[in-house]
């Protein structure tokens, strides 16, 4: 029986950065994939495919609205979208053959085949043709993510009613496709398609769009989609979905209650969320208690009430982000060495990956006045910014919220063309209790964007320059 200091299950983001900060620290690490490559969903069918197919839809829009008006004339473009899928998979299988790469590196044993937690200190492992093996470890860390959420009365096929997996692999573009639920996932796939020529209409059941996010960036932010083309459908839901035709046909009624209606289209996005992957895993048997809502239950250092065992990702409480996953890979191996091993939740940055980007770290206007919390705000707009006019990207604004005592940072908000780049200069300022004046003291090189960070710490204490 192999012997291991560690077995992680799963090799998304969360347990491969764990498996390679544990042997960076000395430990004897395996992993256990079920799939046939290492990455998980991010890698394979989620964040680096979809954002493959995010960077060519908006170059293909661009030669057709932008080009002409730098004085760049190459006629209208013509879609070769096979070619273009081959360009996704190419950039996931390089992701993943790195992955493959580093456990190498640092001598990561791993193990393709079903985990299974089979007692105190084991893990079996199931192979595709049948066969089992059992791993003993000192400690299990399970990392196995989250699937897609269904839709009672709306069966996924993958075909012509998908989830973002088999939005991702589309044979040809749609006439129309509905998409339900306009959260990131469904805002950025239904962009790539509505690009490359599909009329996208989105329906949500809440009043809003990305919910959890400011409110004024959501309305700002529909107002820029609906500008591009996108419709949406707030305060409804989908009932069904008839597949009998040529044509989709889905019952949409308001969420409240009324009157259905039909509305037509060749395919059907189902993004309603995701949830917690533990099927299979051997947790009842084992005693580790989940939440109500199918979480794996941890204590503020990973740990589940059995022990030796851990849990860290989509699979825990919190948002489902690869880059959480990441922090907390990193800080359980930490924990797991002895070391002060820590995720800092209140800043973690949170990015939509549309034209243009969403961007935000900690506090939202909504929860700061729901925690009694007497703040001011800071914003500027990039219509007032050189760089994004001269550039002809004006849509969106900087927002800082900062506290109305001590002026420290408590929240950033941006949308804005690359807005995923910037919002890491206030995730640092954070990180080091900074206030809204350090980043307004803070030089700032002419022209960029990020510019507009400044102007909006400026405007905290109500002395931009440049508005």
């Amino acid at each position: 029986m192999a012997s291991y200091d560690l077995v992680i299950i799963g090799t998304g983001p969360g347990g491969y950065v764990c498996a390679i900060r544990a042997a960076q620290l000395g430990m004897k690490v395996a992993v256990v994939e079920k799939e046939s490559t290492f990455g998980g969903t991010c890698l394979n069918i989620g964040c680096i495919p979809s954002k493959a197919l995010l960077q060519a839809s908006e170059r293909f829009e661009e030669v057709t609205h932008m080009l002409p008006k730098m004085g760049i004339g190459v006629g209208k473009p013509k879609l070769d979208l096979a070619t273009m899928m081959k360009f996704k998979s190419d950039g996931v299988d390089g992701n993943v053959k790195g992955v493959s790469f580093l456990f190498k590196k640092n001598k990561i044993e791993p193990y393709q085949g079903t985990g299974r937690i089979a007692g105190p200190g084991k893990v079996e492992v199931k192979g595709a043709d049948g066969k089992t093996q059992t791993l003993e470890t000192k400690n299990i860390v399970i990392a196995t993510g989250s699937d897609v959420t269904r839709l009672k009365g709306v069966d996924i096929d993958e075909k012509r009613i998908v989830s973002s997996t088999g939005a991702l692999t589309l044979e040809k573009v749609p006439e129309k496709m509905l998409v339900i639920g306009a959260g990131v996932i469904g805002l950025e796939l239904g962009s790539v398609w509505r690009r490359l020529g599909a009329q996208v209409t989105v329906v949500e059941f809440l009043d809003r769009i990305i919910p959890g996010m400011d409110g004024e960036v959501a309305k700002s932010f529909q107002r820029i989609l609906e500008k591009q083309g996108v419709t949406f459908k707030l305060g409804a839901k989908v009932t069904g979905v008839d597949t009998s035709g040529k044509k989709l046909k889905a019952q949409v009624e308001p969420a409240a209650g009324g009157k259905a209606e039909t509305i037509e289209a060749d395919v059907v996005l189902v993004a309603i969320g995701r949830v917690p992957y533990t099927d299979g895993l051997g947790l009842k048997e084992a005693g580790v208690e989940l939440d109500p809502r199918g979480r794996v239950k941890t204590d503020g250092h990973f740990a589940t009430n059995v022990k030796g065992i851990y849990a860290i990702g989509d699979v825990i409480a919190g948002p489902m982000l690869a880059h959480k996953a990441e922090d907390e890979g990193v800080a359980i191996a930490e924990i797991l060495a002895g070391q002060a091993g820590h995720t800092n939740y209140d800043v973690i940055p949170s990015v939509i990956y549309t034209f243009p980007e969403v961007s935000s770290v900690g506090k939202t206007e909504e929860e700061l006045k729901q925690a009694g919390v007497v703040y001011n705000v800071g914003k500027f707009p990039f219509t007032a910014n050189a760089r994004t006019k001269v550039n002809q990207t004006t849509d969106g604004f900087v927002k800082i919220l900062a506290d109305a005592k001590t002026d420290r940072v408590l929240g950033v908000h941006i949308i804005g063309a690359e807005a995923g780049e910037m919002i890491h200069e206030a995730a640092v300022a954070m990180e080091f209790g900074g206030a809204a004046e350090d980043i307004a003291r803070t030089c700032h090189a002419h022209p960029t964007r990020s510019e507009a960070v400044k102007e909006a710490a400026l405007a905290v204490a109500k002395r931009s320059i440049h508005m």
